[in-house]
């Protein structure tokens, strides 16, 4: 959940996010003209003039999401009071983020900044000042982010000065040593691969692979684009395939990415120090420290606009944090002919639907089903957008066509027939559902949720009530405080008349979810077999009073009407702030 301080507090936050796994905070998001409207409205609403006025204006607009807005008013409080250090460091922040020019000038006279020295650092390095270069990112302190990323960055501008011996000696330590080797041994082989020294590129190579694990699509492309040069061609397309294997829904783009396999991705010193930020900002990411993930993505574009990858990963972030618009400015620049291209027009549909304009992605994905007529994923992800619209029958239709070009489905296609196993099972075709559900698991039998979601149809159906039971306890031995699974465990064993089981796992269930009207609906449903009848019209109200989906809201008031009878008190009007 996204809570409420400002983005601006990223910068303060940055030496301490490795350490602290900081929490999501809203990201910036160009504004459009609605948002606009509504930040000048409440800046003419201030009481406040001049640099004070301007100043709480820009961290409303910052709030708000329109981050070049914020820019033009903490560059006017600014104006009017120069000296201010808060000021300044406000202003440089938010001019960073809306790639303002005014960036480098405010990142100026703040030592302590590290955003600030790593971005006059990227243009020391832009001018070809590589010594420049150096001596600021030598300047970053040795804690939290930049313990990772300074090695990395002061080895890239030793290269780009020419000096590669120093340039892997300043990683070597790092190489040998236990903590994230494997993203020092990738750069250290970059590094060997530009200077033309083979075997230590290929040493450096083989140890990163190894090290890192299962391969990113990013790691993989640099290794197989080293083996092709090499003369493995082969060698280079497995690499790749296997990359895609794990992630499928890069697969639209396995024929470009062979195409262009012996291209480097790295081609100069600049092009390393965008690939350093870029590997630290997807860690964020993962760890749901967006913001300041979002700050090294554009770090990373500071230096090379056309970097892909970086434009793919900040419009995830601009996704994830309810931003689809900025998402899509942020893929704009990519052009039609870059490998990775397949994945960015999935990636606009997607965004494109989120911004509430669902037929316009609809026909995007249409086009792109034309354009890649063997592809299954335009497909499904028309039969996504259908699906959480409600529209399942159109659903179908769209899944259909996605298995439709998939001759021999394998692990990686489970999705697809579990996707389509709940549009068939919401539009009341559950002898297809089931088989879809069935196949799911034939391709990926441990799958939780595959598990849990015909576990639970199976029990509201009455059927194969252990069988669903034993499903859904094995989904649960995988994701043991995922509240909807419990929920799932606790309705099959009610429905197989173990009440004390039933009450103990939909309790837990609800402690994980209070906020969920199906759980607590069950959980009321549990206490009123266990004769706590009380505490079974509480939870059914309050089940109410959390949205249920439209076809429960009459199960839920029948109920609540036999239990008030039952117990001769009625319940409150309002339960809102109760918990179960």
């Amino acid at each position: 959940m996204q809570n409420g301080r400002s983005l601006l507090l990223a910068l303060s936050l940055l030496s301490a996010c490795a350490a602290s796994n900081a929490a999501q905070q809203a990201q910036p998001q160009q504004a459009g003209p609605g948002l606009q409207m509504r930040v000048a409205a409440r800046a003419k609403a201030l009481p406040i003039t001049g640099a004070p006025g301007a100043f709480l204006t820009g961290r409303f607009a910052a709030m708000q999401g329109d981050l070049d807005f914020a820019a033009d008013e903490f560059l006017r409080a600014l104006a009017d009071d120069p000296g201010n250090a808060e000021l300044r460091q406000q202003a440089f922040l938010a001019c960073l983020m809306a790639g303002r020019p005014e960036t480098v000038r405010l990142a100026q006279g703040q030592p302590n900044n590290q955003s600030a020295l790593m971005l006059l650092g990227n243009a020391e390095a832009a001018r070809g000042n590589w010594e420049g270069a150096e001596t600021r990112f030598a300047a970053l302190p040795r804690q939290g982010l930049t313990q990772v990323l300074q090695p990395l960055l002061v080895s890239w501008a030793q290269f780009g000065a020419g000096r590669t011996d120093a340039a892997l000696a300043t990683l070597h330590p790092y190489i040998e040593g236990q903590r994230y080797r494997a993203v020092y041994a990738l750069h250290g082989a970059l590094i060997a691969d530009l200077a033309n020294r083979p075997a230590e590129a290929a040493r450096l190579y083989r140890l990163a692979e190894t090290e890192y694990g299962p391969p990113t699509l990013q790691l993989a492309r640099m290794i197989a684009s080293w083996q092709a040069r090499q003369g493995h061609p082969a060698d280079a397309g497995q690499t790749l395939k296997a990359a895609v294997d794990l992630a499928p829904e890069a697969a639209i783009t396995l024929p470009a990415l062979q195409a262009n396999v012996s291209t480097r991705l790295v081609r100069r010193a600049t092009d390393g120090l965008a690939e350093s930020y870029l590997v630290l900002a997807s860690a964020l990411r993962q760890q749901d420290a967006t913001d300041l993930a979002m700050v090294l993505v554009r770090l990373a574009l500071d230096l090379r606009p056309d970097f892909t990858a970086a434009r793919l990963l900040a419009a995830d972030i601009l996704d994830a944090t309810k931003h689809p618009q900025t998402g899509l400015a942020v893929l704009a620049p990519v052009r039609a002919d870059d490998p990775l291209n397949g994945i960015v027009r999935l990636r606009r549909a997607a965004l494109t639907e989120q911004t509430g304009r669902t037929e316009e992605a609809l026909r995007l994905l249409e086009q792109m089903a034309r354009d890649y007529p063997d592809r299954p994923d335009p497909y499904a992800v028309q039969g996504d957008i259908l699906r959480m619209k409600h529209r399942y029958a159109d659903a179908v239709t769209a899944y259909d066509n996605a298995v439709a070009r998939v001759p021999e489905p394998t692990r990686a296609n489970w999705p697809l027939f579990y996707d389509r196993g709940i549009a068939l099972e919401r539009s009341h075709q559950w002898e297809r559902a089931e088989a879809d559900f069935l196949r799911a698991l034939q391709l990926a039998p441990d799958q939780p949720y595959v598990l849990n979601y015909l576990g639970y149809s199976w029990a509201e159906q009455g059927r194969n009530l252990q069988k669903a039971r034993t499903m859904i306890e094995r989904a649960v031995e995988q994701r043991p405080n995922d509240g909807a699974i419990i929920d799932s465990l606790g309705w099959a064993t009610l429905r197989q008349g173990d009440i004390a089981g039933a009450v103990k796992a939909l309790e837990r269930a609800a402690e994980l979810q209070p906020e969920d009207a199906t759980i607590n609906g069950h959980l009321g449903d549990a206490y009123w077999a266990a004769n706590r009848r009380q505490e079974a019209v509480y939870q059914w109200r309050r089940a109410l009073n959390l949205k249920p989906e439209p076809e429960d809201v009459p199960k839920l008031e029948a109920k609540l009407r036999e239990g008030e009878q039952v117990i001769g008190v009625a319940t409150p009007a309002s339960t809102d702030n109760a918990t179960p």
